[in-house]
């Protein structure tokens, strides 16, 4: 995934795409800060699976923002910020459809026997190392709950 994001980067900058070389050197930038914290905890570098965190956490940081920036009435803010969440987009993996997504919901609650709220934890656990990059696990939670709850 390293090699991937150093190629596109670039690219873009051979391109002359300045919001593209931007979000890339910000993706660089965050997994380079995650590396130089994983080394304090006797780890090398971040692998593939807590790059995936990382663009999901920057993806959810910028559809903040946008939503800020569009109640703010500042258009071009906005923009910019779901520019960036498409270029970050383009590293993670596809979403899952709602109707993926609750089969995965079903498919968790099956295998571990969940019977009650207590054991969303159980259930929660699965589907994120499952479908890591996925699925947000903050629509995810809520249904679970639901059906757990239930």
């Amino acid at each position: 995934m390293r090699t991937k994001i150093a190629e596109e980067m670039k690219q873009s900058m051979k391109d002359k795409n300045p919001r593209r070389t931007s979000t890339l050197r910000l993706i660089n930038a965050a997994i380079t800060d995650r590396d130089i914290a994983l080394r304090g905890k006797g780890k090398d570098k971040a692998d593939d699976e807590e790059v995936l965190d990382i663009l999901t956490k920057m993806v959810k940081q910028r559809e903040e923002s946008s939503k800020m920036y569009r109640e703010g009435n500042r258009p071009e803010l906005e923009t910019q910020e779901l520019e960036e969440i498409e270029i970050i987009r383009e590293f993670l993996p596809t979403q899952l459809s709602a109707q993926e997504a609750e089969a995965a919901v079903n498919d968790a609650i099956a295998e571990t026997g969940a019977e009650s709220l207590r054991d969303m934890g159980k259930v929660m656990g699965i589907l994120k190392e499952r479908y890591r990059g996925q699925l947000d696990m903050g629509i995810v939670g809520p249904l679970v709950k639901g059906k757990l709850g239930a």
